[in-house]
Order: C-alpha cells, then sequence, then structure tokens
C-alpha cells in the first residue's frame, strides 16, 4: 500500500508540473538589468554581469544577471514549473523549438527611449526588443502555423520592466519638465505595449518603476541623513507609476481580450526597506558586493568587490540591484498579493484566468 501510495503522490505531482506547463507554454521577458540573463554578453557595452560575483549563488556561475541569483521573471518561470530559464534572445542556440518556450530580450542599461544608456554603449532599447520579439513570432508561425502559433502567443505570459533607468537619467540632465518627460515616457511605453498586443500578447505584467532614491548607488552620491532616500527621484518614480496604472487600466478597456497587470514593485520595496527585520534580512541600505562608498554604491560590483558574507540578510546585491532573498519576497507578493500590490489581479490569478 505505501508504494502504491508513493506512485500516485509522484504521478500526482508530475500532472501538476505537466498542467501548469500546459497553461502557460511560453515566458517572454522585456526589460533591463532588473531581468537581463545575458544579452549584453554578446554586447560591446560596459553594463555586463558575465564575471564573478555574480551568479555566486547561480551555481557559482555568471551569466549576465545582474544579481547573485536569480532575476524575479527568473523565480516566476519556476513557480509555473519550466524545466528551464527562458534563454537571452542574443544567444546562437536560441533558435528552433526553443523559441515556442519563450525568449528573454531584456538589455541592462536599456530603458523605455532608445536614446537611454547610450553612455554605457550597445544596448538593447526597448523598441528594438519589441521588433526582436515580431522575428520571434514569424520563426514560431512559420513552424508550427499560424493557428498553433496564436494559440501559444495568447495563452503566453509577457513579463515587462522598464523605465527606472529612464527616470535616473533625466534626473541626472533634465531635457524637459518633469510632467512633459514623464508624459512622454508612457505614450512610447503605451505605443510598444499595443504593438506587443498586436503580436498576440494577452498575459501582460508590466512592474513600476522602483524606488530608485533608495538605491545605494543614489544614497552614496547624494548627501542624506540616516534613513532618509533621494526625494526627487522617488517623487519622479511615484508620478510615473501613477500615470503607468492609468494607461495599462485604458489598454485593458480598449483592447479585447487584454490583460495588463500592474505590479506595484515600488510598495513592495518601500514596504520591505522599511520594515526588512520582520522580512528576516539584517541590512537594507547598503550593497552586499561592495567596492566603494560608505554603502557600496559608488562603484559597480567587480571581482575585486568585497561581498557580504550572507547574501540572505542583504535586501540589496550592488549599487543598483536586488538579491536573490530580495527577489523571491517581490515574487511573493507578485503571486498572491491583493490590489495594494497587484492590479487588476495578482500573478497566480492571471495564470487561471
Amino acid at each position: 500500500m505505501g508504494i502504491i501510495f508513493q506512485i500516485l503522490v509522484v504521478c500526482f505531482l508530475l500532472l501538476v508540473s505537466c498542467s501548469a506547463n500546459k497553461s502557460v507554454p511560453a515566458f517572454f521577458t522585456f526589460g533591463d538589468s532588473l531581468v537581463d540573463v545575458g544579452n549584453n554578453n554578446y554586447l560591446h557595452t560596459l553594463a555586463k554581469g558575465n564575471y564573478f560575483p555574480f551568479g555566486i549563488d547561480f551555481g557559482n556561475k555568471p551569466t549576465g544577471r545582474f544579481t547573485n541569483g536569480r532575476t524575479t521573471f527568473d523565480i516566476l518561470q519556476q513557480e509555473l514549473g519550466f524545466a528551464q530559464f527562458t534563454p537571452p534572445y542574443l544567444a546562437p542556440t536560441t533558435v528552433g523549438d526553443v523559441l515556442q518556450q519563450g525568449v528573454n530580450y531584456a538589455s541592462s542599461a536599456s530603458g523605455i527611449l532608445n536614446s537611454t544608456g547610450s553612455i554605457f554603449g550597445d544596448r538593447i532599447n526597448f523598441d528594438t526588443q519589441i521588433s526582436y520579439h515580431g522575428r520571434t513570432v514569424r520563426a514560431i508561425m512559420s513552424r508550427i502555423g499560424i493557428p498553433a502559433a496564436q494559440k501559444l502567443l495568447r495563452r503566453a505570459i509577457y513579463g515587462v520592466a522598464t523605465g527606472s533607468n529612464d527616470i535616473m537619467v533625466n534626473e541626472s540632465a533634465p531635457a524637459m519638465s518633469e510632467e512633459a518627460y514623464l508624459d512622454f515616457l508612457i505614450s512610447r511605453l503605451k505605443l510598444a505595449l499595443t504593438t506587443l498586443y498586436n503580436l498576440n500578447a494577452r498575459k501582460i505584467i508590466v512592474t513600476n518603476a522602483g524606488p530608485c532614491g533608495c538605491i545605494p548607488f543614489e544614497k552614496d552620491i547624494h548627501p542624506l541623513p540616516k534613513g532618509s532616500c533621494v526625494r526627487l527621484i522617488n517623487r519622479m518614480a511615484h508620478t510615473f507609476n501613477d500615470k503607468l496604472k492609468g494607461m495599462l487600466a485604458e489598454l485593458n478597456k480598449d483592447l479585447q481580450g487584454a490583460k495588463f497587470i500592474y505590479v506595484d514593485i515600488y510598495r513592495m520595496l518601500l514596504d520591505l526597506t522599511q520594515n526588512y527585520v520582520s522580512y528576516g534580512f539584517e541590512n537594507a541600505t547598503s550593497a552586499c558586493c561592495s567596492f566603494a562608498g560608505s554603502r557600496g554604491g559608488l562603484v559597480p560590483c567587480n571581482p575585486l568587490s568585497k561581498i557580504c558574507p550572507d547574501r540572505s540578510k542583504y535586501i540589496f546585491w550592488d549599487p543598483f540591484h536586488l538579491t536573490d532573498a530580495a527577489n523571491v519576497i517581490a515574487v511573493r507578493h507578485m503571486m498572491d498579493g491583493g490590489l495594494n500590490y497587484m492590479s487588476p489581479m495578482n500573478f497566480r490569478q492571471l495564470v487561471q484566468s
């Protein structure tokens, strides 16, 4: 009886895993370094994460991810039961049947605007990421036929994480009024998301801009009292987020069958940094991978940096990015969070819809 019960349990778990993959056949990712998994490895750019100590908790293997472990969208894919993470678009092996499980187009230093991040060198700007996806869609259609491809694409999940770099760039060199600039960003993003919809995307999660004024980099370059964040940047992010939420609501209303989900990363991270002890963290202000600056925010993480002994106790991995442990908390809110974090539904509800 015991052996039979164990066999039944294994069969049930396999069924659950298979049904998860069946309900979500693919995961497509767009954005910046928060979700880049190695596209910048293939570009001439200063913005790369393919060297130690990046990936120290990812099998001790630097892949191009700008963290010690997994990105938020990596963890979401694991929650869905994906056997492998979706590969970077620029990898030479990302061809053929691989495309049908999803592709990652994200590129570090990129933004909504094509000019954002140019100081670092090459990057895949957001318009080009959407254009590359168009090529992927056509490749899938030619491989399995238009009806089957449309079915796959409409059941797939699309993750978008962009905008923070545009905000930080404008903070240092504003080219127009804050209101006009943010409206311009939203209009460009709306156009890109509409194009994505026209490429058969229906289930799209869009993260807002996080509290950029609280990252170690901004805290180190601006003289701030202990516990404070850079108000100007956080105000810009907050205004951008209000406009983004309204724009996504418009798209849901205007585009038949569209399910654009607003992910309030700003609120998640603000809660995490303000209540870090209750989440099991010990440090909410400094970079775990630190080279210079009182908070380790002045120089990017590099092979000569000092690494904190326990990454699970730090929210920030480096001057700009979160640790794997902090990303896990964010995903927990994405999966089952209420309307204060996920609107109009959380990720689990989106998958089941």
